[in-house]
């Protein structure tokens, strides 16, 4: 792969964030860029063309208290974004989304009937399985410690009557626009879920990016201020990580919470965006 390609600076900076993200405090620049068997100038260069800031602005954003100045700074009131027409269809956060919901019938019969293709990617946030049906993506998830055999398990057992296919060519274009490498096109997405789990992944939708809302008000949003745990339950179902933004979605405290595919990888996400829209 060439210095250009996204590939080079998906697996760049995907083996930057998780370098960055384990290494005690105080790693220099030259001991980063060791790490990352490149010169400090070249990594410099690179991580701050790609992510947007120096490699030591990022790891400012890593901190334990990042998420308790984004809830102080930039929380989303879910009310507001609606007003402001950030939901539905049209452009949500940086990528230009359209959506579509599988009716609740479809969804009870557990996919049957439905072809779903998938593929394998790299990502700034490490090797990423992307899967898609004819409307558009309906999974991403993240290949983690247990390995992509797990990951592909996790992703497939929630619709267990589908057909899955192994087509990356065909989920390049959306892989591509998912992160950010495929400029001007689509990343549709086919939303496949329960009712309720719907409500929910729509107010995440309303989420713009380097912002973060708490589970309270998604409850509130979705008309039941009560269903704290519910929400909670059904933001860690949610099958299209990073597009669907549930790594948004942190504690009234500001702790983060959980993350189905491990909180290191939910600080890298908010870390990247913040430091893309210069937080």
């Amino acid at each position: 792969m060439t210095d250009q390609s996204p590939a080079y600076h998906y697996a760049v900076i995907g083996r930057a964030l998780r370098v960055i993200d384990e290494a005690p405090p105080g790693l220099t620049l030259d001991g980063l860029a060791a790490r990352m068997n490149m010169s400090p100038a070249h990594f410099q260069r690179t991580f701050s063309q790609w992510v947007g800031v120096s490699p030591k602005r990022y790891q400012q954003y890593l901190t334990l208290g990042h998420a308790r100045r984004l809830l102080a700074e930039r929380h989303t009131t879910l009310e507001t974004a609606h007003e402001l027409g950030l939901s539905g269809t049209g452009r949500l956060h940086d990528l230009f989304l359209t959506w579509e919901a599988m009716s609740p019938g479809d969804y009870a019969r557990g996919g049957e009937g439905l072809e779903i293709r998938w593929g394998w990617f790299d990502s700034p946030f490490g090797q990423a399985l992307v899967m898609g049906t004819a409307k558009g993506i309906c999974g991403i998830g993240f290949a983690d410690d247990r390995g992509a055999e797990a990951a592909m398990e996790d992703m497939t057992r929630r619709w267990p009557r589908a057909t899955f296919t192994e087509d990356p060519t065909a989920l390049a274009p959306w892989a591509e626009a998912a992160f950010g490498a495929g400029e001007g096109r689509r990343a549709p997405l086919h939303l496949i879920g329960a009712p309720f789990q719907i409500k929910v992944w729509e107010a995440l939708l309303a989420i713009p990016t380097g912002h973060v809302t708490t589970y309270a008000d998604i409850a509130g949003a979705i008309g039941h201020p009560a269903a704290h745990r519910a929400v909670g339950t059904a933001v860690g179902r949610n099958p299209i990580s990073f597009l669907i933004p549930c790594h948004r979605a942190i504690r009234r405290d500001g702790a983060l919470g959980g993350y189905h595919w491990g909180l290191p990888r939910k600080r890298a996400m908010l870390a990247w965006e913040a430091a893309r829209t210069g937080m």
